[in-house]
């Protein structure tokens, strides 16, 4: 049997009752280090577990083998942080035990998928989650954007769940066949405004190159570029961000997307939240407690102002 088991957001405490009675019977643990990471280190899950857990990196958890084949002849728990299926390679692991003729079963917790709640911003007018890359010097990928400006068309909110690397091999040692990894990598909300800045001042020169494409193309770039003008300026554009969400040092702050970018909320894991245009009142009174300055404040206000 092969048991996915959320273990919530913070601290080996999360775990639920049930979901701790079957990781002590488990005949081998694994923890998922490859989707996301817990604030305490595997040593302070096996103390509270009084279990061995074995990390699985992206290799073990994307193909999966080693941990099906254990689960074919024994009982073993993979413990995810947050929910087992806020991911979809966690439902793709079910999918291939299930084709694999290995039973399983989901035990639920808390994610950031509803703990996002905490700032304020009520559950059910959020739209599409989009995730933020890092940028490096040969990939800048931007499809997120494009997913934002879906949800604030929509007067709906946007979580951004922000990049992790984790064991990312450098390209110097793939070409030498023996990889060896770059040092782990958590995107901060500052720096997933950066590159939200980023994108957005390339409006104003993307329209200079218009006239240089063909006719179609120029038609889909200027429509992708007014699009991108409904946004407000960066200083007006109100952003949350959150860190360590569920942890006893959670911080969430609002502010405008312009003063995101150099706004330090401590250590990871960070979400970026860009709210709907019109907010409820209610999620404004809420969020307001979050505005750090009377400006933050007054950018919360407008925001459920223009109802």
């Amino acid at each position: 049997m092969l048991y996915l088991i959320g273990i919530g957001l913070s601290d080996p405490e999360d775990v639920t009752v049930r979901g701790l009675e079957l990781i002590r019977s488990s005949a081998r643990v694994f923890l998922d280090a490859y989707t996301s990471i817990l604030s305490v280190g595997k040593d302070r899950l096996e103390e509270f577990y009084g279990r061995p857990v074995e990390l699985a990196d992206r290799d073990l958890v994307e193909q999966g083998d080693v941990i099906l084949a254990a689960a074919q002849s024994a009982d073993v728990s993979f413990l995810v942080v947050g929910d087992p299926l806020g991911a979809t390679t966690h439902a793709d692991l079910a999918m291939r035990a299930r084709q694999r003729g290995v039973a399983y079963r989901v035990v639920h917790n808390a994610s950031v998928l509803t703990a996002v709640a905490s700032c304020g911003l009520q559950l059910y007018t959020f739209g599409e989650t989009v995730s933020v890359p890092f940028w490096d010097a040969v990939s800048r990928p931007s499809s997120f954007l494009d997913k934002l400006l879906g949800n604030w068309e929509r007067n709906l909110h946007t979580l951004c769940l922000l990049d992790i690397r984790v064991r990312e091999p450098t390209m110097e040692s793939l070409l030498r066949g023996r990889p060896e990894f770059e040092p782990p990598r958590f995107m901060s909300c500052s720096v997933a405004a950066e590159q939200l800045l980023a994108l957005l001042a390339e409006v104003s020169a993307a329209e200079d190159n218009a006239d240089l494409l063909a006719e179609s193309d120029a038609a889909e770039l200027r429509n992708r570029l007014n699009r991108r003008k409904q946004l407000p300026p960066p200083e007006r554009l109100l952003t949350v961000g959150l860190a360590r969400l569920g942890s006893p040092d959670e911080r969430i702050a609002a502010c405008s997307l312009a003063d995101m970018a150099s706004r330090d909320l401590g250590p990871p894991l960070h979400s970026l939240v860009v709210p709907a245009p019109r907010l409820h009142p209610v999620e404004a009174e809420f969020l307001r407690q979050f505005a750090d300055t009377e400006a933050d404040a007054a950018l919360v206000d407008a925001s459920a102002a223009e109802r």
